[in-house]
């Protein structure tokens, strides 16, 4: 990655303000982020499946005993990363709702803006 090139935490926060997401949100997701990429060795989230992000939530609720709200936040985090096209494997996150998400319908943001790439 060369000097001019945005960093990854960097762009995804420069979406979360262009969607106008409030700073405590902001704050939890980058949160999130780090701590999924810090759990698999400081790789790449290109690098990461489906399974990873199984280990990682299965790592949360049996080793540090979280919440299912907890796991849907750190979840949602995640998905927001993909969402940015910051992870190029969309389909790792299909399959991981738990059943208080899917019950869950708040409206997904949308924005006109446009992220560097």
């Amino acid at each position: 990655m060369s000097a001019s090139q945005p960093k990854l935490l960097d762009l995804v926060r420069a979406g979360l303000r262009c969607r106008h997401y409030s700073l405590r949100t902001e704050t939890a997701y980058l949160d999130w982020i780090k701590r999924f990429i810090r759990f698999h060795g400081k790789r790449h989230p290109q690098e990461l499946g489906a399974e990873e992000v199984a280990a990682f939530l299965t790592h949360l609720a049996v080793d540090r005993q979280v919440a299912a709200a907890t796991q849907n936040q750190a979840l949602k985090g995640l998905l927001f990363l993909c969402c940015t096209n910051q992870w190029t494997n969309p389909g790792a996150l299909s399959g991981q709702r738990n059943r208080s998400a899917s019950r869950s319908s708040s409206p997904g943001r949308k924005s006109n803006c446009s992220l560097p790439t």
